[in-house]
């Protein structure tokens, strides 16, 4: 019986990537960054940005490195989601942004939703650099704003 139970995991395994559950697509092909990427966009769940980071190429520890990079990519991929954010429409005309300028419990909400952004795949390229794909449920966003998002 226990023989059949690893097939079974297997089976299980290739079935659920058959019906489409991947992450985000490679943005770093053998080191390098692709010249062609998929942009920031609100899609029907999520959304979603990237960022990229350059390393410090004076830095003589690679950790070092990497690990700056990859916050500058993050940093670049919140300011992409922050950006998309803000054109969110509340009401007419009125953006998210225009509001925030008025209302600091707006501020305060989208300070919190940019908190919640979770990061989905992490590249680093041959010199280090790195580059960050991260996303929003557009729920949390709807839901912490008050109005629904297309």
């Amino acid at each position: 019986m226990r023989k059949y139970a690893g097939w079974c995991v297997v089976v299980v395994g290739a079935a659920v990537l058959a019906a489409g559950c991947h992450g985000p697509q490679a943005k770093v092909k053998e080191g390098q960054i692709n010249r062609s990427m998929e942009s920031q966009a609100i899609g029907k769940q999520y959304i979603e940005a990237t960022g990229i980071g350059a390393a410090d190429q004076n830095m003589t520890n690679q950790t070092q490195r990497m690990a700056t990079s990859r916050n500058a990519a993050i940093a670049a991929a919140q300011h992409e989601l922050l950006s998309l954010i803000k054109g969110v429409h509340l009401t007419g005309a009125i953006t998210v942004e225009k509001a925030m300028e008025t209302d600091s419990k707006i501020l305060t909400t989208v300070d919190e939703v940019m908190k919640g952004a979770e990061i989905t795949k992490q590249e680093w390229t041959k010199d280090d650099g790195c580059v960050v794909s991260m996303r929003i449920p557009k729920k949390t966003v709807a839901t912490a704003l008050g109005v629904a998002i297309p």
